[in-house]
């Protein structure tokens, strides 16, 4: 039976792709929509839920309480928990935020969203009626079908900036905030591809909508947007495109890993390049809601480029002068079973060690902490995590900031040249210093502060070449007219040559 549905929808799938490349007829994508492997429940304080998981399993799930401490700068939630019960065992999570599934009463779980972030938020992204979202898998599932699901960008994990599941990116005039709602993966503009990250059909393609889906789907049309929906019934964005590829048409299937197009910086970017990646679903409410995909990606980045570790120190933190941070890189990873050593060079050049660091920035400005951390095999990976930090007597100025991206970001070998691209934003005053930690001289930039965040001409560009194999920190500073500095890093890692 359910080969006769695969047949069946791979049958419909083709016909309705042929027709309506023809232009004359319109056959939407077959209905008969592939189950994820995982269930989701939203439940109010205390409610429990019996739930059973597409293995023919059952977990027995309770909320028990919910924590959602606002910050001082913004009113900001900046670390949404949960306390939850599975099957009679009590676990603390964090919803979103760079944390995967953890194993709980023989199941594993996680939180994608709180209520109060739906109250405090300038759009509701998430679909949530209640005062949390969980969602289970089996003990030993995957978090998605193999096979079935690809990283949507052509470089490396962690490349660039990012900024993912409810992560407070920004106070809104009307009082509220933007969270974060999908994943924000940063890169160089106009360098690197955007592919599909599943097999799906193209339901829109900039302005133009596939018939049948103007109304009642999560599709916002914009010039610089695609939209895909695969047989999950789930719906992807992709957005700030720099350009749309032509083989990209509406009413047409696309293959996994094809190209959609190039990363950029156009539409509601606010001025920085990169894709904004987002899954929408049908939620437990009815509604439309952002389906975390942050574990998706995960799963994905391991298997197609099966690094031996991951260190992952975001994500960032939005502070007054004089308060205390507390970094955290417990969550690194190293596919030999743990983490032997974390390391922290900070930024004001003193270094520190373990994996939760506390931090007290006396001066406001944008700094980046590094985290190297080293496993049982003695091989290593690099991240950072982004401080900013505000004065204390004029919280309505901005700190000033830099986004810094290169590509190509993976397969390096010595003499390569490698393509940075930097800008600077909320200020206007002096330029970019660069150290690309080889020791060759310092070089200078001027980008133009994001006067206009759309000017194809806004980034400033330099290009570097690495004559040794190893790996490198590239660290770029500028300092704003009060004296405010503001910083971004990356790690170059140079191969040796076969």
């Amino acid at each position: 039976m359910e080969g006769m549905k695969k047949l069946l929808r791979l049958v419909l799938s083709l016909f309705s792709a042929l027709i309506c490349f023809s232009g004359s007829v319109f056959v939407d994508a077959a209905d008969d929509f592939r189950s994820p492997l995982f269930v989701t429940a939203d439940l109010t304080l205390n409610e429990s839920q019996t739930v059973n998981m597409p293995d023919g399993g059952s977990a027995i799930v309770r909320l028990l309480g919910v924590s959602e401490m606002k910050g001082e700068v913004w009113g900001e939630i900046s670390r949404p928990e949960i306390t939850i019960e599975v099957n009679g065992e009590e676990k603390t999570l964090v919803a979103g935020l760079y944390r995967l599934p953890q194993k709980v009463g023989g199941v594993q779980i996680d939180c994608p969203i709180t209520g109060k972030l739906k109250e405090n938020s300038h759009i509701d992204h998430w679909g949530l009626d209640a005062d949390a979202r969980v969602r289970i898998w089996p003990a030993v599932a995957a978090w998605i079908a193999p096979g079935t699901f690809s990283y949507p960008v052509r470089q490396g994990w962690f490349a660039s900036q990012t900024s993912f599941s409810n992560e407070p990116v920004a106070p809104r005039p009307d009082g509220r905030l933007y969270y974060h709602a999908g994943l924000d993966i940063g890169g160089a503009e106009g360098l690197v591809d955007v592919i599909a990250a599943t097999d799906a059909f193209v339901v829109s393609r900039g302005m133009k909508v596939m018939r049948g889906q103007e109304t009642g789907t999560p599709i916002q049309p914009r010039y610089d947007v695609v939209y895909l929906r695969d047989d999950r019934g789930w719906y992807y964005r992709y957005s700030h495109l720099d350009s749309i590829d032509p083989q990209i048409r509406v009413g047409e299937m696309i293959r996994r890993e094809q190209k959609i197009g190039v990363l950029g910086k156009e539409g509601a970017s606010g001025g920085w390049s990169h894709l904004h990646f987002e899954i929408k679903s049908r939620q437990p409410s009815g509604k439309w809601g952002t389906e975390d995909g942050y574990a998706f990606l995960w799963q994905a980045y391991l298997a197609e480029q099966k690094p031996e570790v991951i260190a992952v120190a975001r994500p960032g933190h939005v502070v007054f002068e004089g308060r205390k941070v507390i970094h955290d890189a417990s969550r690194s990873w190293s596919r030999a079973g743990g983490i032997e050593k974390f390391e922290w060079i900070l930024s004001d050049g003193s270094t520190a060690t373990g994996p939760t660091v506390p931090r007290t920035y006396s001066s406001s400005g944008t700094y980046f902490e590094t985290l190297k951390v080293t496993d049982s095999q003695g091989r290593s990976d690099y991240d950072f995590v982004r401080v900013k930090v505000y004065d204390l007597d004029n919280p309505e100025r901005l700190p000033p900031r830099l986004h810094l991206a290169c590509s190509p970001t993976t397969g390096l070998n010595p003499g390569q040249e490698i393509t940075f691209k930097v800008r600077a934003f909320y200020h206007t005053h002096g330029e970019e210093s660069w150290d690309f930690g080889d020791g060759t001289p310092i070089k200078k930039t001027k980008s133009d502060g994001n006067t206009k965040p759309l000017a194809k001409d806004g980034y400033a560009i330099v290009t570097h070449r690495y004559e040794k194999p190893g790996d490198y920190l590239v660290h770029v500073r500028r300092v704003n007219e009060h004296g405010e500095p503001a910083e971004d890093r990356l790690h170059i890692r140079i191969e040796t040559q076969p």
